[in-house]
């Protein structure tokens, strides 16, 4: 089982990736050549009702992020695992700003932790259940979850840029 949640673990980092930074697109060429380089450092200085979903997608696509964590670094304490998301958020918030691809934006740093804190801390309120049952339902869960969405991606969606 461990070795099921740590991989499950890797390819959703892989996925929240290619999210984050390509926005699901296969065009990578394409993205690349259309480079735009945009940075907000003002939080929530953009919001508005269009932008609210963007921020609400930004914290539910990052909670599984706090859940799986949980599931893996059960030595690690809290803060530690909070500070793994921050910093993941904040690389690939980065690599945007580099590779010129998106808006690099502080709002979606501070959205994509805030969902990583809730799944911490879902993950934290599970105490009263047993862990090992609990475990395998969000390795399971996010299995299916995942290949769901893979999938629907690559059947129905088109991204274009």
């Amino acid at each position: 089982m461990k070795t099921v949640s740590k991989t499950l673990l890797a390819v959703y980092l892989l996925i929240l990736l290619w999210l984050v930074l390509f926005k699901f697109s296969l065009d990578f060429a394409a993205i690349l050549d259309h480079q735009a380089r945009s940075l907000n450092l003002i939080p929530f200085a953009t919001y508005s009702s269009g932008n609210l979903s963007e921020m609400l997608y930004n914290l539910v696509v990052f909670i599984p992020f706090g859940l799986l964590l949980g599931v893996n670094l059960k030595q690690t304490n809290f803060w530690e695992k909070l500070s793994y998301i921050y910093f993941f958020s904040f690389a690939a918030e980065l690599t945007q700003f580099i590779v010129a691809i998106g808006t690099t934006d502080t709002t979606d740093i501070i959205m994509n932790t805030a969902g990583g804190f809730l799944g911490l801390v879902l993950y934290g309120l599970s105490k009263y259940v047993d862990s090992e049952k609990l475990d395998r339902f969000i390795v399971v869960a996010g299995t299916i979850l995942l290949t769901v969405l893979v999938l629907f991606r690559l059947l129905f969606l088109r991204v274009r840029y």
